[in-house]
């Protein structure tokens, strides 16, 4: 319900009064009805259910309140009939309906993380945003002194709607006449309200350069600008953009980065904590990414020699080098495509083009004949399918679709997929690998801040259609860009989230002329009608420009300097953590992700094991931190690996001793996590796990043996000896 009567608002636009949408509006009236009684019984059974004094206590319901009543409020006078008669202090409550969808964030678990997050971050943020007003007001009281009045010049509005020449207006009172106004600039330091605001869209840099050229023109109060008269002043905007900008606005990142790890540290925090080391808390974390991972099937080598000589050419690394090889030529040749290019040229790619269809036809063959039924077991195998059939279909009827209303450049987009084929590098490429791990782990928390991001959104552009649809499209107001629908509203408030352009839609709505009919505003279908353009009209400062700097500052402070700045915090955080575990020395997600990659070598049918026999090999193929080179079987039985029965190898137990050899942490503090250890990694041992024995004591039964072997020949050696020296007596 909160969903369609959110939506319900985004229809009341600039054409709701017309002919073409009273059934629309008809519709939103009696749903808003609708959604009134349905909300007030909701209201009305939360104070019975919680009591009253819970109720009051709780800012959801705090909040559910106010909207309510809001909506009571528009509600009973459009019953009782009043209709347009409703006086304007009534009228102005419906822009509370605005924050109808602020009611969704207490049911959207997501989104109420983020808000809460944001909640936690409040002092922070507002501690930064008191030292930049300081800092900003110094640089204010000194801009109003520099520049107060200085911003004025002389405009010819018919015969040179441009500046005028020096000469021929000089000082203010000699030249203002019918056809001269000396207008102010909008954006100026006449006072330190608006010197703000200047300093704020120069601290965007967004129309920055025109007030920096502004000031440094001005002359004195009531005389025509100069150009670069006061250059001396460039030295007050450089330093503003150094502290001001690129210092001030910037902490808001450093203040949002630090205040999530410090609410993620009370989360993540236990007592457990407080009784292990540092080393300790790494390795149990090691630990538990062993439990989380698992050896997955691969595809075994086929029985019969044809299908084998196919299956290992295509698992060579030379294979795999060659095709991407390829991949990254195509993609050269896909970037030569430019406008301009004669048809020569085009055939000669088109030729190409083939070439490159016929290279990836023959390797998804290929790989059809080593991997037989199982090519589709692979979702890079199905993506490789995908883009070669689809090439194929394209190139094959690209004369065929020419013929009809298709543009031809839309089957040659297709051939962009192949690009996607380059991911594939991502196998081989560690840092790559880092940097795609750590954008997948933020993903949740970016769409819980994308949904909250778009939720400010909305009720924006709610709040512009309410009061700025009417307004005349000029400066950054165009066909677009503007508040008459809520699809361009957030067409334009997305772009705003941006920073850019805001100062030119800001000086639109400043330059607003509102219609009047015997100096009283006339109603929205008067203007919808069309039959004020030739009426006076008056300027209405109060409405557009300081609702406009309200709606714009807020806006621009909630999302452009805190919102937008929690992706970059999320993923810093991220990767920042993947970084450090990747250099921290200990094993990482990659190291574990290598270890079965290649285990899929030595158990295609996914057992979980391999032969005692295969391990001294299984490990020297690995790669640092895990790899043991040979000769290891030193090395292998003093990690006392665990034998399970058939002599076979578990595949965590592998794991385990390895990463234990890798961190150091083999023979220390052994005793400490024992526990927590035998919970990590053994609690999913297979049914047909039963340990007989360890590479450390079956190493001690070879010695043992060869110990008793010795002695048995050395014995057997002196005893033939003595046989042999001794006397021999003759009957």
């Amino acid at each position: 319900m909160i969903v369609l009567s959110s939506g319900a608002l985004a229809f009341e636009d600039k054409y709701i009064n017309t002919e073409e949408k009273i059934i629309v509006k008809t519709v939103l009236g009696y749903a808003d009805y609708a959604f009134t009684v349905i909300f007030t019984i909701e209201m009305v059974l939360k104070m019975l259910g919680y009591g009253f004094k819970t109720y009051f206590t709780n800012a959801w319901c705090w909040l559910d309140f106010i909207i309510v009543m809001a909506s009571l409020v528009t509600a009973i006078p459009n019953l009782m009939g009043m209709g347009d008669s409703v006086p304007e202090s009534l009228k102005t409550v419906r822009v509370i309906r605005a924050l109808r969808p602020l009611r969704a964030i207490s049911r959207a678990e997501g989104m109420k993380v983020v808000v809460n997050a944001l909640i936690g971050a409040i002092p922070s943020v507002t501690n930064v945003l008191m030292v930049c007003l300081v800092f900003w007001l110094i640089f204010a009281i000194m801009g109003v002194q520099l520049f107060k009045g200085k911003f004025f010049k002389c405009m010819d509005e018919v015969n040179n709607p441009g500046e005028f020449k020096m000469k021929t207006c000089i000082i203010f009172n000699e030249t203002f006449s019918r056809n001269k106004t000396w207008e102010n600039y909008k954006i100026n330091f006449d006072n330190v309200g608006i010197a703000y605001l200047s300093l704020l869209q120069i601290a965007t840099f967004k129309g920055w350069i025109q007030i920096i050229e502004h000031a440094v023109d001005g002359t004195d109060v009531d005389l025509q600008p100069v150009r670069d008269f006061g250059s001396m002043w460039y030295l007050y905007f450089v330093i503003f953009i150094i502290f001001g900008a690129f210092f001030t606005l910037n902490l808001f990142i450093g203040v949002i980065i630090d205040n999530f790890n410090a609410q993620k540290k009370k989360i993540n925090g236990s007592s457990a904590d407080l009784f292990m080391t540092e080393d300790q808390k790494k390795y149990m974390e090691q630990m538990k990414k062993l439990g989380s991972k698992s050896p997955s099937k691969g595809i075994p080598r086929p029985d019969n020699n044809f299908q084998g000589f196919f299956y290992d050419v295509a698992m060579t690394q030379a294979f795999e080098v060659v095709i991407m090889a390829f991949i990254m030529f195509n993609m050269l040749t896909m970037m030569m495509e430019h406008e301009g290019s004669s048809q020569k040229f085009k055939d000669i790619l088109e030729k190409i083009n083939l070439v490159f269809i016929a290279v990836f036809t023959g390797e998804m063959v290929w790989k059809m004949i080593a991997f037989g039924p199982k090519y589709f077991s692979q979702g890079w195998n199905i993506f490789d399918f995908v883009v070669v059939v689809m090439s194929i279909i394209t190139q094959g009827l690209e004369d065929v679709m020419a013929a009809l209303p298709v543009p031809p450049t839309l089957l040659r987009v297709i051939r962009v997929a192949r690009v996607g084929r380059i991911l594939r590098l991502v196998k081989g490429a560690k840092g790559i690998r880092t940097l795609i791990f750590s954008l997948l782990v933020s993903l949740p928390a970016l769409v819980n801040i994308g949904l909250l991001l778009f939720l400010i959104m909305f009720i924006y552009a709610i709040f512009g259609m309410m009061n700025f649809a009417h307004c005349k499209r000029m400066q950054g107001l165009n066909e677009v860009i503007n508040f008459e629908t809520f699809f361009n509203s957030i067409i334009l408030l997305f772009q705003v989230c941006t920073s850019a352009g805001w100062d030119g839609i800001l000086n639109g709505l400043q330059d607003q002329l509102i219609p009047t009919i015997n100096g009283t505003t006339p109603t929205k279908e008067q203007i919808d009608a069309g039959i004020l353009d030739d009426i006076d009209k008056c300027w209405s400062l109060s409405r557009y420009t300081y609702l406009g700097i309200f709606f714009f500052v807020s806006y621009l402070i909630m999302n452009f300097l805190i919102v937008v700045n929690m992706y970059i915090a999320v993923i810093l955080d991220n990767f920042s953590a993947a970084t450090e575990e990747a250099a921290g020395g200990g094993v990482t997600e990659d190291d574990i992700d290598m270890y079965y990659s290649l285990w899929e070598r030595y158990d295609p049918h996914a057992s979980k094991y391999i032969s005692l026999s295969k391990i001294s090999q299984f490990v020297h193929q690995l790669d640092d931190p895990l790899r043991i080179a040979k000769p290891n079987k030193i090395t292998l039985a003093y990690l006392d690996i665990p034998i399970c029965t058939g002599d076979r190898l578990y595949c965590k137990d592998i794991l385990k001793r390895l990463t234990e050899r890798a961190m150091g942490t083999f023979d220390n503090d052994k005793e400490a996590v024992d526990e927590e250890e035998e919970e990590a990694v053994t609690t999913d041992h297979p049914e047909d796990y039963q340990r007989i024995g360890s590479t450390l004591t079956r190493r001690r039964e070879e010695v043992a043996a060869m110990v008793i072997q010795r002695a048995i020949r050395k014995y057997v050696l002196k005893h033939d000896f003595d046989k042999e020296q001794a006397p021999q007596i003759i009957f």
